[in-house]
């Protein structure tokens, strides 16, 4: 056994808003997952994170906020400069309002066991920024410290060296939150069968797993050797 592999289980944005049948901006299929990845739970990674979008109610991604005619969610777009650096600059999609603080849009779904999770992050607070990934916002000149989940740090502090990432929804928040992990020096994955996207079509997902592989993250599957070997680890 490598004494240096030390995995990590993330467990992206798993919340009501995200889930049928009720959910402000549900992925289909969504709440499926949680079988799978309450198995994954049980396996012996040294970290297990859950992340939840933790929005307050003036979130610059909801369409809500923004003036006629450009507030029509999922086909209008802003345009948000770093608050730190105005010539920076990010184009996102706008949203139906979701996953608001303080409500129960945001909770996780019960159906996760999250009695075997160790940590859950709240990204998202700041209301200035979009915030797919569980790391950072989008911003790297420089990074908006007001906005930091502090989960690469949460990470390192264990000894992480790899880094399994599932839940919803895989063309956003997993593939950004996937992508930021290999910026920060960890080899990362992707499980294919514990993650849904909001963009089903076979098209759609192979745009964005080309996308992740591109920038060094790895597609699996729960039978591959990748997670066996984690599994390995209980016998040691």
């Amino acid at each position: 056994m490598d004494n240096e592999f030390k995995p990590a289980l993330i467990i992206v944005d798993l919340q009501e808003d995200f889930c049928p049948p009720n959910g402000a901006l549900a992925v289909a299929e969504g709440r499926s997952i949680a079988p799978i990845i309450n198995d994954l739970l049980r396996l012996p990674f040294v970290k297990k994170i859950a992340t939840k979008d933790f929005h307050p109610p003036d979130h610059v991604s909801f369409a809500s906020n923004h003036p006629e005619p450009h507030n029509k969610p999922f086909t209008s777009f802003v345009t948000i400069p770093n608050p730190n650096n105005p010539n920076e600059t990010h184009t996102s999609r706008l949203w139906p309002i979701h996953c608001v603080q303080g409500t129960s849009g945001a909770e996780l779904i019960p159906e996760l066991d999250t009695s075997l999770v160790d940590l859950v992050i709240e990204k998202g607070q700041d209301s200035r920024v979009e915030m797919y990934s569980a790391f950072e916002a989008p911003f790297r000149h420089p990074i908006v410290k007001e906005a930091s989940s502090r989960l690469a740090q949460s990470l390192r502090e264990a000894g992480v060296t790899d880094v399994f990432v599932v839940g919803l929804a895989m063309d956003y928040c997993v593939r950004s939150t996937a992508i930021d992990a290999v910026a920060e020096g960890f080899k990362t994955y992707i499980i294919g069968e514990a993650t849904k996207a909001v963009d089903p079509t076979e098209q759609g997902w192979m745009k964005t797993e080309t996308e992740c592989e591109n920038s060094g993250v790895k597609f699996i599957t729960l039978a591959g050797e990748d997670l066996a070997k984690v599994r390995s680890m209980q016998d040691v």
